[in-house]
């Protein structure tokens, strides 16, 4: 069924036909507050835009609470909500665009198909604790949960509508007297005081939600209004029909007072288990006959609009308190039936999906994704931890919690043998994969938990080649290309090389008391020209150190090393506070620059061949997680999830902010340069892809979290892309792989 559209002089006529970059394809509908567009990015990948009607633009405190929901959205964006792909709140018509998501409300599932089976309630029971748990770690409370508000899609709840939530920290307050969320599913506390309201509210409501999913109806019915509220304040919950092994549970998340009710991660703790093979999801499964032709349209109860609370007795009266609840219940009625801001969704039958942008690929033809099991940690810490992956020697290499390297078949994802960690070392048993193996001098070099060791394995059966103690460096280990460099307390550099593990040369560098090395080997600076003599001598990659030219200086000093012969290439001192994050074309050497709330405010080229400094101030500084150059380029990813690009050629046209894309990304892992396309993953396993010429999300997996069950990675893997492929870790304990072809198409 194609999206609907309308004709007329009603609000329809308003609608723009694009926001932002986005071509807006179809009206879905509208509520009180605004229009829900079906739109389509430049890469096509499906969306849904919410734009905001002109009457509510110029009214300074609706932007203020949109440009809240827009803020709240982006900081739990991931696994179990709508991941907000771009966004403007300052447009003249503000707007936002989320990824769509297929799939019925749970309002629409029980409405069309009447209450859940238990194991799907104990599962929805489940998804929804984990989402409400990082909604709150992300510092938001969302003070509207109910069943329009949850999509069941394919590999979860999904928890939408953020528009009345509040962050913790935010300097928005609600006013006295004023009514925030739908009265059958608001606890006691946002009646009497609003002003209060705190991440329990939102486990009565989930407990309210699942009383829903569970019998039909609330756990406070009634066909007034007002007798709801007041039973949601001063009765006891109706709970008949509820399975039984649950009862207790949502009993005690219905507490009148909010101290009383149990934390999220309480109810995953209580909550009994659950057969995974169980989904709560739009069809097949336990949907008990869900059509898969029913009506493909599916509209969220929108979020009432505040409400002002009307005369009442004196204060402290009975009388008073019950009548304040109930007119402020009816007010709340009242402008629910008179619409408000909606969100719109469509099955997946709805608009079928077609390319995006696609290319070549050395995977082949026939090559087929795959997905293999790597160990997770085991520590009953409550923490997830997925291995670290490198690739070399036409194979992947990875790490694991308890192995040290596996290799795995790239084709496959078959393992061809592991190197576990040595039992007899105390680090062994230390939470956590040991850090990622290093392809170099033609073997697999891998480094035990504690730092001490190193050995080196043979890339076809995985048997140890040579060994060397490290402990003396403190973990002052880098790989530059087939050399090793150990940094000695005292500033002394020792090469190794990585075929035979021997020694190369040792001595220590021209200004640099402890250096640090950071080696760009995969950019395309190409063979390094010596710029002392102008010649093209090929040294190699060159290794660079970067540290500060003196305390209290702000000024870095920049060395250029030949790993092969331990000769300073270049040397140069630098303003600012400077890290080397990639090389360009005739070796020039690229750096961020930040200020003394360590945010990024400028970004450098260095040309060491005619010693010449271009500097790009950024309008606003960034608070920059991960940062990675390419040809002219620089790219910035905020810990906000704003992925930025800046142009540094002195000689053209190009210089400056070129894009900027809200990938709805805050905890990410670095980036990944190749062929035009930056690679990174998030926190809840999903691997994007941005083109980097426009700036344009290409596509993104589904999260990974299904079977850890339990939190976010400590630290983000980041993903490998090689031979055709793009290779990710996940924290469900997965290594998998996807073609570099079609990143619209990955699952």
């Amino acid at each position: 069924m194609p999206p609907l559209r309308t004709t007329g002089a009603g609000p329809e006529a308003e609608d723009p036909g694009s926001a932002g970059q986005y071509r807006l394809e179809g009206r879905l509908g509208s509520g009180g507050m605004g229009v829900v567009h079906l739109a389509r990015s430049p890469s096509g990948l499906r969306l849904a835009v919410k734009v905001v009607h002109a009457e509510y633009a110029v009214d300074p405190e609706f932007r203020a609470r949109f440009r809240q929901e827009v803020a709240a959205a982006r900081r739990v964006s991931g696994a179990f909500t709508a991941p907000v792909v771009d966004a403007d709140p300052d447009a003249e018509r503000p707007w936002m665009a989320t990824l769509y998501i297929p799939g019925p409300t749970l309002s629409e599932r029980v409405k069309r198909n009447g209450p859940l089976p238990p194991d799907e309630v104990r599962r929805l029971a489940a998804g929804l604790a984990e989402a409400l748990r990082d909604i709150h770690r992300a510092g938001v409370v969302h003070r509207d949960l109910k069943p329009s508000n949850v999509l069941l899609a394919e590999d979860g709840p999904k928890v939408i509508d953020f528009g009345i939530s509040r962050p913790c920290d935010s300097e928005l307050r609600t006013e006295t007297g004023k009514l925030i969320g739908t009265p059958p599913f608001m606890a006691p506390e946002q009646f009497q005081r609003p002003r209060e309201v705190g991440p329990a509210a939102d486990v009565f409501a989930l407990a309210s939600l699942l009383v829903h999913a569970a019998t039909g109806r609330g756990p406070f019915e009634s066909d007034s209004p007002y007798i709801v509220a007041y039973q949601v304040v001063h009765n006891e919950p109706d709970l008949a029909g509820v399975p039984g092994d649950l009862v207790p549970l949502i009993r005690a998340c219905l507490a009148k007072e909010p101290a009383e009710r149990p934390t999220p991660d309480a109810i995953m703790s209580r909550l009994p288990s659950v057969p995974d093979a169980v989904r709560v999801g739009s069809v097949g499964g336990t949907d008990h006959g869900a059509a898969r032709d029913a009506v493909p349209t599916h509209v969220r109860v929108p979020p009432q609009p505040e409400a002002p609370e009307p005369a009442a007795p004196p204060a402290g009266s009975p009388a008073r308190r019950s009548r304040r609840v109930l007119w402020a219940v009816a007010a709340a009625v009242v402008a629910t039936a008179l619409g408000a801001a909606g969100f719109w969704v469509l099955d997946r039958a709805d608009v079928s999906a077609r390319p995006l942008q696609s290319r070549p690929t050395a995977a082949g033809a026939d090559w087929q994704p795959w997905e293999a099991s790597v160990p997770v940690d085991a520590a009953g810490d409550g923490r997830v931890r997925a291995g670290f992956c490198t690739y070399g020697e036409e194979a992947l290499y990875c790490s694991a919690p308890g192995v040290q390297a596996a290799r795995i078949d790239p084709a496959s994802g078959a393992v061809v043998w592991r190197h576990p960690v040595d039992t007899s070392r105390p680090a062994a048993t230390e939470p956590g994969a040991p850090p990622a193996p290093v392809v170099s001098g033609g073997l697999v070099h891998v480094i035990t938990p504690d730092g001490d060791r190193l050995s080196a394995l043979d890339p076809a059966k995985g048997e140890q080649r040579w060994a060397r103690d490290v402990s003396a460096y403190g973990g002052r280990v880098y790989h530059a290309g087939d050399t090793l460099l150990l940094v000695a307390n005292d500033g002394t550099v020792t090469a190794v090389d990585g075929a035979s593990g021997k020694e190369r040369w040792s001595h220590r560098l021209p200004g640099n008391a402890k250096p640090v090395f950071s080696s760009f080997a995969d950019s395309d600076a190409g063979s390094y020209a010596d710029p002392r003599t102008g010649g093209g001598r090929d040294t190699g990659a060159p290794v660079y150190a970067v540290s500060p030219a003196g305390a209290g200086q702000h000024r870095t000093q920049l060395l250029a090393l030949d790993p092969l012969r331990g000769t300073t290439l270049w040397q140069r001192t630098l303003d600012g506070d400077l890290t080397a994050v990639g090389v360009g074309p005739r070796g020039a050497l690229y750096l961020t620059a930040v200020d003394s709330r360590d945010r990024v405010s400028a970004v450098v080229r260095y040309s060491p061949a005619d010693q010449r400094e271009h500097r790009v101030s950024l309008s606003t500084p960034l608070s920059v997680t991960s940062a990675a150059a390419r040809g002219d380029a620089v790219y910035l990813l905020s810990s906000d999830g704003g992925l930025t690009a800046v142009g540094v050629d002195p000689d053209g046209p190009g210089g400056g902010q070129r894009w900027r894309l809200d990938t709805s990304v805050a905890n990410a892992s670095a980036l990944v340069l190749a062929d035009g396309r930056l690679y990174f993953s998030a926190a809840d396993g999903r691997l994007l892809a941005v083109d980097t010429g426009r700036g344009a999300l290409l596509g993104q997996t589904s999260p990974r979290l299904t079977r850890a069950g339990r939190g976010y990675l400590d630290l983000l893997p980041a993903p490998v892309a090689a031979d055709g492929k793009v290779f990710g870790a996940a924290p469900d304990g997965t290594v998998f792989a996807v073609s570099d072809h079609n990143p619209g198409g990955w699952r």
